[in-house]
């Protein structure tokens, strides 16, 4: 992997941004030349240009700063959405708003491929990026106008962040300008998604179909009892 020569100086983040800022940019420059469990505040102090008790006055790990980039790109994207999208179907808006999101980290791509790679070997942190991503994936599916509220709304986001994850492992592959591998793959996860969360909504009405019915039938032994269930034992 790629390393600054020895002896020249980091290059320090502009000192126009704030502190949170260059911190954020300081972790993801680090992400580019290391693994993500041997970086620490010290490095990210001198990269940033700040101390350590403004570090600290910031965030309390590294994985909060990882959790604010990920926030600053759910923002970017939030952001840049198109009002000629709406009239779209739910599928073309998803495909939209998850193309904008790779075009937003295009800048973080050396960092997200050795993230990655930290998460593959290490199931701690492979567990808190997928809490990461499932919120983040409840925030895009809101964007393209899907329900993501509630236990099936979890349902979606959860796999929305796991056919996400698969698409990013191409674009790091990817170097056609064009991201014609990534779009393929984004157009194919999302058909297949689409199969999927038709049949989750197929199961969920069956679920409530088998409800109602069993309130009916409550009902009726209610009606029965002259309109008292026994207590339970």
């Amino acid at each position: 992997m790629a390393r600054k020569p020895a002896g020249e100086k980091p290059e320090l983040p502009s000192p126009t941004k704030t502190d949170r800022e260059r911190i954020i940019e300081a972790l993801m420059a680090l992400l580019a030349e290391k693994p993500f469990e041997s970086i620490g505040f010290a490095e990210i102090a001198e990269r940033s240009g700040l101390t350590l008790a403004q570090c600290r006055a910031e965030f309390g790990s590294t994985i909060g700063v990882l959790a604010a980039h990920i926030k600053e790109i759910d923002r970017a994207v939030l952001a840049g959405g198109e009002a000629d999208m709406a009239e779209e179907p739910p599928r073309e808006r998803l495909f939209d708003v998850l193309m904008r999101r790779l075009e937003m980290l295009a800048p973080h791509r050396a960092a997200i491929r050795s993230l990655l790679s930290s998460a593959a070997r290490n199931p701690g942190l492979a567990v808190a990026l997928n809490g990461l991503a499932l919120r983040s994936q409840q925030w895009m599916l809101t964007a393209a106008n899907i329900d993501a509220a509630g236990p099936r709304g979890m349902i979606r986001a959860q796999g929305l962040a796991l056919l996400y994850a698969r698409v990013v492992r191409v674009w790091l592959r990817d170097e056609d300008p064009g991201l014609a591998r990534t779009l393929a793959a984004l157009d194919r996860e999302l058909a297949r998604g689409q199969r999927w969360a038709s049949f989750l909504d197929g199961l969920c009405r069956l679920a409530g179909t088998g409800l109602s019915r069993r309130r009916r039938a409550r009902s009726r032994r209610q009606d029965a009892d002259g309109g008292e269930e026994p207590a339970a034992a």
